[in-house]
Parts: C-alpha cells; structure tokens; sequence
C-alpha cells in the first residue's frame, strides 16, 4: 500500500480501480473440471431467481477475458477486482487440485499484468462448494475453517508471485443472514466461522507468504449507512444498533477482538464466544478493510413486535426497523433494486463513522454502484445513455474526496460495481450495474453506456 499523501494524490489525481464477481462473470460452469457449488444448485430451484435464469453462462468472461481486458485497458483502468472459484481449483472443496483451474487464472492474471492492470483478488464469494454443504453443512460447521484454509492457501502459493491484494470474503454479513435457516441462530454460527477462517488465513499469509511475496490481505464488508429517522433517544439508539448488527458484527472482532456489546447483550447465548487465543488471532487479521457501499436508509426504535422478538431471530434482534422513508420522506431517489436510494453524502459519513469508531483503519472501497432496469421495451441506444449512473459516480466520489482531503479518512482505492451488466444473483438479468451494456439477444455483445466515456474522462 502507498503512504497516505501518495494514495490522496493519487485519488485526486484520478485514477481508479473497477471490479466484477466471477459468480455473475464467469460462466462456464461446467468446463474445464469445475465442481458445483450452492449457487449452481441454488439457481437451478424453479422460482428463486428472477426470470428463472441461471450463471451457466453469465456474460462468458471465461472465454472473453482478453476481451474484457482490453476495454480496461482502453478507459485507463489500473486494477481489477475479481474472484476465483472454489469449484475450479477444488472441484469438491478439498482434495486433489483441478490444475485446468489454476491454468485459467494464471492466463487471466498474466493478462492483467500484461495490460499495466493490477489484480486484486476475492477467495470467496459467496460460492461454497455444493460437496462441502453436503459434506458437513458448510459454513455451519467448524470443519470448514480447515478446508477454507488449505484453498487459500493453494491460491497464496499458486498465484501469490504476482497477486498482491487479497480479500478472503466477500459480504460475509448477506451470506449469514440469507442463507440461513433457524434466524435465530445460524447467521451467528456462519460469521463466528467465517471470522475463525479469515483470522487463519491472514496468519497463515503472514507468516509463511507476506514476506517473500510482499502483499496485504482484507476482507470485503457490506455497509448499508444508516440515518437517524427522527431526534429521539430511542432512535438515535437504534441507528447504532442498527450498525452495530451490519458492519460492527464483522469489524468490531477484527478491530476490538470481540463482537458489538449490544450483539453480546441482545442475542445473549445465542452469540458465539470467542477463545482469549481466537480473539487474539482475529484482532488485527488484516492489512485494509474492503467497504461495499451503495445506499443509505432511515433507522428507528422497533420496540412493538413482540411475537417476533419472542420467537428471537437476526432481525428482530437488533431492534431497528431500517427502511428508506422516515414517514414524511423518502431518503433519496431509487435506483432499480428496491434497496438501492441514491444518498451521496452516506458516503462521506460512512467514512468518518469508520476513522472515529475504528481508529482510521486502512479502507478501499470495494464496491460501489447503482443499477438500471433490463427493460426490453428500451432500444439500445437509450439505455446507454446513463446520465443518472454518472451522476451517482460523480456524487459519490465527490464526498469519498471530501472525506480524506477534508476529513483524513484513510481511503486508498475505490472499485466500481461493475464494468459490465452481469448476472446479478437473485435478480438474475433483470437488473444492468454494468458500465458496459451487454446485449443478451446478440451472442453478448459489450457496449459502451456514455459511464464509460465520463470514466475515461475522470481517468485522464
């Protein structure tokens, strides 16, 4: 990582850094020896995604990463945040190594360097093989710690040479609370495991790669900002439990060495415990923190579901109801998802809650974005005209600036989600993030929205 002043100057001076995920990316689920994972699985169950599609084929970087790369290289683009799949170098998430999966990320990586393009790397995201749920159950079992360690570290000793940032989780939070079962327990359960896996595998690093390969190792947070709805006590409370519950959960242990004190005293047993030698691991397991931001919502005291707070689950627990209008107002225009306002001045708050609360940790922005609707009815030349998107990134961007020119943040680097419209997880292809359009009717085919040239243009 460069010095603070160094980085600053180079935010000012514009440069700036665009990811994707490889579960919308990618494709190719079934080539070159790759296992299956839950979202394979997942995707197939009639009814869970929009449209019934699936990532079969996604938007086939696969087979177009030179492609991709190339319109990269051309909007002056100088680091790429992707992911690799479990599947593909663990096709049953231990065992014998699937060499045709390291072959295609040492291409893909070696393609990036060849264009002046800086890889930074994502272990998981969100796609646990399919051979390790039927296994053990996952993320619910401690056992995974081990498998998830010796992926990462085939990766480290596989590609480490040239790769010099790694994430070892993407949204940890979405993946513990969407994907469990009993709500009352089991989002616990998944984040303490994931947290043991992660603080391993920066130790891991640390101790056996860091040195000889000089990289850094993070994690990806999502951290929706949260505004009080009204002045009261009760409120103001519930905005930081309300945080506490989102981005405390995972940051407070990596920071602190220990969970939020409202978690500890609100979901009481339910809560694992940390050993003294689990919490010592864990605090201070990174080198930067990954923030995933895109929107901003009200939050106010929930205090009148009673029957729910009962029964006890994830949501309940925290006791903030988090929505997007505060009775009088809508917090800022939406954008296509029903989560996704457009609030800019979240940005900078964010930033600052993060240095006064977490001691100005070192933070790249690892996602940030807004999507429009794939709507067939629109030609494709109106839908590249995407004046509201650059105006979010302007927005954006402009309070991120505020925030360490004006207030010392320690932000070094900013990803756009995404270069390119993907398959977008339960949304399936009903909703375009990409700056490039792609037509799904038309072999694939990438067009330039006008994001694109207001990029270059920022870029340059």
């Amino acid at each position: 990582m460069e010095g603070n002043n160094k980085h600053t100057k180079r935010l000012v001076n514009n440069k700036s850094h665009i990811r994707i995920n490889h579960s919308g990316y990618e494709g190719a689920v079934k080539e070159d020896g790759r296992g299956l994972s839950v979202w394979d699985t997942f995707s197939l169950s009639p009814g869970k995604i929009q449209g019934n599609s699936n990532a079969d084929v996604a938007v086939d970087q696969y087979h177009r990463y030179e492609e991709d790369i190339q319109l990269m290289k051309d909007m002056g683009m100088d680091a790429y945040r992707f992911s690799i799949s479990w599947t593909r170098i663990f096709p049953n998430g231990s065992g014998v190594v699937n060499q045709a999966g390291i072959d295609h990320y040492n291409k893909l990586i070696d393609a990036l360097l060849a264009k002046g393009i800086e890889p930074y790397v994502t272990l998981y995201h969100w796609d646990l093989p399919q051979a390790l749920e039927d296994k053990y159950n996952g993320w619910l079992s401690p056992l995974i710690i081990k498998d998830f360690a010796a992926y990462a570290q085939t990766c480290f000793q596989k590609f480490g040479d040239r790769v010099k940032h790694w994430i070892t989780f993407n949204e940890p939070h979405t993946f513990a609370m969407m994907g469990s079962g009993n709500s009352a327990t089991e989002p616990y359960i998944v984040a303490h495991n994931v947290l043991l896996s992660h603080s391993i595998v920066a130790d891991i690093y640390r101790k056996k790669y860091q040195k000889i390969q000089g990289g850094f190792v993070g994690i990806s947070l999502d951290v929706i900002w949260f505004e009080s709805a009204t002045n009261s006590k009760d409120d103001i409370e519930a905005t930081q439990r309300a945080l506490d519950f989102t981005l405390g959960w995972f940051l407070d242990p990596l920071i602190f060495g220990d969970y939020p004190k409202s978690m500890k005293s609100r979901v009481g047993r339910r809560l694992p415990k940390f050993t003294k030698s689990q919490a010592s691991l864990v605090k201070g397991s990174f080198d930067f923190v990954g923030i995933n931001h895109y929107t901003t919502f009200y939050a106010m005291h929930n205090g009148s579901n009673t029957l729910r707070a009962a029964l006890h689950d994830y949501i309940s627990d925290a006791g903030a109801l988090t929505v997007p209008f505060n009775g009088t107002e809508i917090i800022g225009e939406r954008a296509n998802s029903l989560w996704l306002y457009i609030v800019p001045q979240g940005m900078k708050s964010l930033m600052n809650y993060i240095k006064h609360k977490y001691g100005n940790p070192l933070v790249i922005i690892t996602e940030n974005g807004m999507d429009d609707p794939n709507d067939p009815s629109i030609s494709i030349k109106d839908a590249l005209n995407d004046e509201k998107r650059i105006s979010y990134h302007n927005d954006y961007l402009t309070n991120l600036l505020a925030s360490i020119k004006e207030d010392g943040c320690n932000v070094r680097g900013y990803f756009v989600w995404s270069l390119l419209d993907n398959w977008e997880w339960q949304a399936g292809y009903t909703s375009r993030f990409g700056l490039f359009f792609i037509d799904y009717n038309d072999n694939l085919k990438r067009y330039p929205k006008k994001s694109v040239e207001w990029f270059k243009k920022f870029l340059n």
